[in-house]
């Protein structure tokens, strides 16, 4: 007869483990002997091997003991709805795993690749990694509202890029987060490049406020990251404005530009 401590031991469990199954019903507790102690025969070290066992294989413990006895048909069942729901536990694991490495990613957590390769894009013309980060921080935006059209959308934002005006406003925008925040010349040639692509855009049609349907919470949130990434946002804004031109995300031309 075996005490509970040889008992664990014999099975390769932990003694606290024994008192658990005690506990939950799974391990029939001995009666004590005449000085007070629980002896286990065989019968119980078969039964905990068998319990110790099951567990290893990621059998939850509230299923154990119908398994225990159930006979081999209804046990074979068992085993094979415990072992679908490890294989999808594993898929499950393994997309988090895929996540996990992401992080170490930087660009690519929560973008899909065109969007970093976008981004490595903007490394290649000379746009600051402040910058690099504020437009990851807007396509996460951009991606988790939009997931299925960003791949079409690509194409015209890398086409943009070869755009010299375009690429010297990045350059620009690079420059101004760097700069003494009292120095407005960055900002007004800023401003005056991008009045004359949206004015360039509005001419040739691809501005055409009567015709976009908007979602208005994503577009707000959009501008909210414009503002929140420099104390100059507001100042752009209002250089824009004496420029004609309303808004960031979703500019609008003034009817007259104020004097």
């Amino acid at each position: 007869m075996l005490t509970i401590s040889q008992l664990a031991a014999y099975a390769g469990v932990t003694v606290r483990a024994v008192r658990h199954y005690h506990q939950i019903g799974l391990l029939p507790e001995p009666e004590r002997d005449a000085s007070g102690y629980r002896r286990y025969g065989a019968t119980a070290v078969v039964s905990l091997i068998k319990i110790r066992t099951l567990a290893n294989a990621g059998v939850p413990l509230s299923e154990i003991g119908q398994m225990l006895q159930a006979d081999p048909p209804a046990f074979a069942e068992a085993v094979e709805r415990i072992d679908s729901h490890l294989r999808e536990e594993i898929e499950r694991l393994e997309i988090s795993r895929k996540q996990i490495a992401q992080l170490a990613a930087g660009d690519s957590l929560a973008l899909p690749p065109e969007v970093t390769a976008y981004l490595d894009r903007l490394r290649e013309i000379g746009a600051s990694e402040r910058i690099v980060e504020a437009e990851r921080d807007a396509w996460i935006l951009v991606a988790a509202r939009w997931p299925d059209q960003i791949r079409e959308w690509m194409p015209g934002k890398f086409a943009e890029l070869e755009d010299p005006q375009l690429v010297r406003f990045y350059r620009l925008a690079s420059e101004i987060l760097e700069a003494d925040a009292g120095d407005d010349s960055r900002l007004a040639e800023a401003a005056d490049i991008m009045a004359g692509l949206l004015e360039q855009a509005y001419a040739s049609g691809e501005i055409n406020p009567g015709e976009a349907a908007y979602d208005d919470l994503a577009f707000d949130l959009l501008d909210a990251l414009f503002v929140e990434s420099t104390p100059r946002a507001e100042r752009m804004l209002e250089l824009m404005r004496e420029r004609g031109w309303t808004g960031w995300i979703r500019p609008e031309r003034l009817a007259e530009p104020p004097r």
